[in-house]
């Protein structure tokens, strides 16, 4: 019986100790880990925050692009019939869009969002615009019918978009 006494005597300090060390080393290992967590954070938004405000750059500029204010009067050519000019209109869309798929990546999924609905909106006006269009309609045509189209939206789809992906923009800062 002395020797269980004995025993528990020297095993009760000893797995004190042993705890004591235990909760130390986890403390400074888990202080450790969370200083090169902070470390890579620093590291890797000091590298990628410039590609993110690039990709939202770009985004600025598709939106820009494919406004009907700008792009209408940068494609205008009086040479086309309206259902070409369509055709052409389209095809720089969706060519705008797809050259910038990949910026998606660098964005929250409720700016993405925003964009693909916006182009989409685009889309459906151009195409709207084009309805009832023949041959012996000019481009002009075409382009007073989207710009009636915009106005009927009673809302600016482009505005919308360039203010949420500005605001988001805001929120790295």
């Amino acid at each position: 019986m002395e020797y269980l006494t004995d025993f528990l005597q020297l095993l009760v300090p000893a797995a004190l100790v042993l705890y004591a060390v235990y909760l130390i080393v986890r403390n400074f290992l888990q202080k450790d880990f969370d200083k090169k967590l902070v470390e890579l954070k620093v590291s890797n938004n000091s590298t990628i925050l410039p590609i993110r405000l690039q990709a939202y750059e770009r985004i600025c500029l598709l939106l820009e692009r494919i406004s009907p204010n700008n792009m209408l009067l940068r494609m205008s050519d009086p040479s086309y019939n309206a259902l070409q000019f369509q055709q052409l209109v389209l095809k720089e869309v969706r060519e705008e869009f797809n050259h910038n798929l990949s910026q998606q990546v660098y964005m929250s999924e409720e700016v993405w969002e925003k964009i693909r609905t916006t182009v989409n909106e685009i889309i459906q006006v151009v195409n709207a615009a084009g309805e009832g269009m023949t041959a012996e309609h000019s481009s002009i045509d075409l382009s007073q019918r989207v710009f009636e189209g915009m106005i009927q939206l009673d809302r600016d789809p482009i505005g919308e978009a360039l203010a949420t992906t500005k605001k988001e923009i805001q929120t790295l800062f």
